[in-house]
């Protein structure tokens, strides 16, 4: 066995072996750059990034934990954006909310977060051509679909290209006491993921809904002697100076948010992705169940089903609907050939990596 000297020789020495492989590495990424500028492609390339993290999974073999491993390559890759060029991201702000948090996650710290005021302000950077992608939530594992941000895909031509999934640990902010807790601040999403907390801890509290939650958290600071609260984020508390009450108040311990990162490019198939779909159907009976016939004639799994008014005619609806596979590959092309035969209105929102 060695000594401690030893081992701290040696890591030492593997600490120089891994700065040269990753200047080496730099100097890769930086050429990559180059020809992707030349041949006007995306630096952003989810699929890319499913097979090295899928090559990671396959390749670690030692005592390193698996999320250990991801985090310093989700770092790695987002100083390798930087070196390429550099991108902006644009997410529903200010700092400190959830999509904040889920753009840094997916993007790293080398890249440039810029905070907007509405899904539609995010919506419309990316068409705009400020910002190179968006982060918005679509979907909640406890409060369902997102619809702010999924009725803005309808007119958008916008892709989804990637998607998130971060995990939602909700708190309760305040800085006075408890027993003086009468009004409550949180963004709607939040305030329904909390709904029975709510309604076994603070019955008679009034609920405000904000743009955010670190826009909740900010009022429940400047109002904390009105007996001002707010549920958000440890993140959101910490940044508007409010103490954590209470932590882990999500009605389900299992509490996810699916955030999708929008763009103009097609990600490619990766052999395990998804695909997100709009569409209406005639308003004649059957139709529906007619529609989704031919996902299982082709036997293609369903993974989640929601509708929205059409907003145009009263009682009309779209239906989004989540599907295994991509819209490349079979057996998904063929039934969506079919499908914008039948429906009067269809749209592939786009199909993405299922990491």
């Amino acid at each position: 066995m060695m000594t401690l000297d030893e081992l701290r020789a040696e890591i030492d020495r593997l600490d120089a072996d891994i700065i040269k492989l990753l200047h080496r590495r730099a100097e890769c990424v930086h050429q990559v750059g180059q020809i992707k500028r030349e041949a006007h492609t995306p630096l952003f390339v989810p699929e890319r990034e499913s097979q090295l993290f899928d090559k990671l999974k396959r390749l670690n073999q030692g005592v390193l934990p698996e999320a250990s491993l991801e985090s310093i390559y989700r770092q790695i890759v987002s100083c390798s954006f930087k070196l390429e060029g550099g991108i902006r991201v644009a997410y529903l702000g200010p700092e400190g909310t959830w999509s904040h948090q889920a753009a840094q996650a997916r993007f790293g710290d080398s890249v440039e977060l810029i905070p907007c005021a509405s899904f539609r302000e995010v919506f419309r950077s990316v068409e705009k051509e400020l910002v190179n992608y968006g982060v918005v939530p679509i979907e909640n594992s406890s409060d369902g679909s997102v619809s702010q941000a999924m009725d803005l895909f309808r007119e958008s031509p916008l892709r989804i290209c990637a998607q998130i999934r971060q995990n939602i640990r909700n708190c309760l902010l305040c800085n006075g006491r408890r027993e003086d807790i009468h009004t409550i601040y949180s963004h709607p999403q939040v305030l329904g993921q909390c709904r029975l907390w709510l309604q076994e801890n603070f019955p008679h509290a009034e609920q405000i809904a904000m743009s955010s939650t670190s826009a909740a958290a900010l009022r429940a600071a400047e109002e904390t002697n009105q007996g001002a609260a707010a549920l958000g984020s440890e993140l959101a508390g910490r940044m508007h100076g409010l103490r954590v009450m209470e932590a882990n108040i999500q009605d389900k311990a299992t509490n996810t948010t699916r955030f999708a990162v929008i763009g103009t490019q097609e990600t490619k198939p990766t052999g395990h992705d998804r695909s997100t779909l709009c569409f209406k159907v005639p308003h004649t009976p059957g139709t529906l169940v007619t529609v989704l016939e031919h996902f299982k004639n082709h036997n293609i799994n369903l993974l989640c089903i929601d509708s929205r008014p059409t907003r145009d005619t009263p009682w009309e609806y779209l239906f989004y609907v989540d599907v295994e596979g991509h819209r490349l590959s079979e057996p998904l092309a063929s039934c969506l050939s079919e499908l914008h035969q039948l429906c009067p209105m269809f749209k592939v929102l786009g199909s993405y990596p299922e990491d």
